[in-house]
């Protein structure tokens, strides 16, 4: 199988050199920068699960040639037209897509453009940054990747994917309802995006703080939400969220909390602004992700004016 990475960061980077150490057929689709960076370092993990220092094979956009066999797509949301016009010819009439996105909004963005019988489902949940050198650095021991079908059970494009990560040691499964675990996994980031960027602190602190009914309110307005549209929280990761929400002394904060401090670009859009525009659709009440939406809009808004004035 002929795998294309979408971008050779930090998740790209990750679940892509896992499948290069077992010596899977896997091509990273970079911009020059980065392409020169992987041709003087090799493709460098470091983590506490095995450090990997491999060469990298890489191709620009104006490169490719033909179709693979498989495109796994990893950009942030605001990312994701570049990465469809620079992936574009590597889609063909059997291309598997498989996406890595948060949220579900782009994968009605994917369907437009490739077709719904190219997309699968797919998500991750992992801890990783690129430090200065362009390494990857695995930050705890999470490294889940999930896959499937998502109108059906499986099929064998899902098993010969599933073939590819047999072996790495990356947390994997072929998922025969993803759809249901995507709209879980969407409902835990926005509560604990929303609650984490709009307290500006960690799930401790804001517990701390007296924080505790606020959490669970926004948790359950995003579970409202995803309950609107026929994927009710199973119990288990009900009780899971709710854990990890309410932890006394968690560290605990979403990515676009991060990149808010960094004062970089975040997903508001997609991961907060398309679950209050799903409750709006469906009446469901979500005064906190509603609160929390303007909260990031109005942050995007003086780092865009921020920006032209430089």
């Amino acid at each position: 199988m002929r795998i294309l990475i979408v971008g050779a960061g930090a998740v790209g980077g990750y679940f892509g050199g896992r499948l290069v150490e077992q010596g899977r057929d896997v091509t990273f689709l970079v911009r020059p920068k980065r392409q020169a960076q992987l041709a003087e370092t090799g493709l460098v993990i470091n983590s506490k699960l095995g450090d990997l220092s491999q060469p990298a094979k890489t191709i620009l956009a104006e490169h490719i040639a033909g179709p693979y066999d498989l495109v796994i797509l990893s950009p942030k949301a605001y990312d994701l037209d570049g990465a469809i016009q620079s992936m574009s010819k590597a889609v063909g009439p059997t291309t598997a897509i498989l996406p890595l996105l948060n949220g579900m909004k782009h994968l009605d963005v994917l369907d437009e453009h490739f077709g719904a019988d190219k997309v699968l489902g797919g998500l991750c949940a992992i801890g990783v940054t690129l430090n200065d050198n362009g390494h990857v650095q695995h930050l705890n021991k999470l490294h889940k990747i999930v896959f499937g079908e998502r109108g059906a059970t499986s099929s064998a494009r899902v098993e010969a994917i599933a073939a590819q990560f047999q072996g790495t040691i990356s947390d994997w499964k072929a998922s025969p309802d993803i759809a249901q675990d995507m709209w879980e996994k969407w409902v835990f980031l926005s509560s604990l995006a929303g609650l984490t960027c709009l307290f500006r602190a960690s799930v401790g602190d804001i517990l701390v703080a007296g924080g505790d009914s606020l959490a669970r309110q926004i948790l359950d307005e995003a579970q409202a939400v995803a309950s609107a549209y026929g994927h009710p929280t199973r119990p288990q990761s009900m009780e899971d969220n709710v854990k990890q929400l309410t932890l006394a002394g968690a560290p605990t904060t979403a990515s676009m909390l991060r990149d808010i401090e960094k004062k970089s670009p975040i997903e508001a859009e997609h991961v907060i602004g398309d679950m209050v525009g799903r409750a709006e659709a469906k009446g469901v009440a979500a005064p906190l992700l509603s609160i929390a939406l303007v909260h990031l809009r109005a942050y995007e808004a003086r780092r865009q004016r921020d920006l032209q004035k430089q």
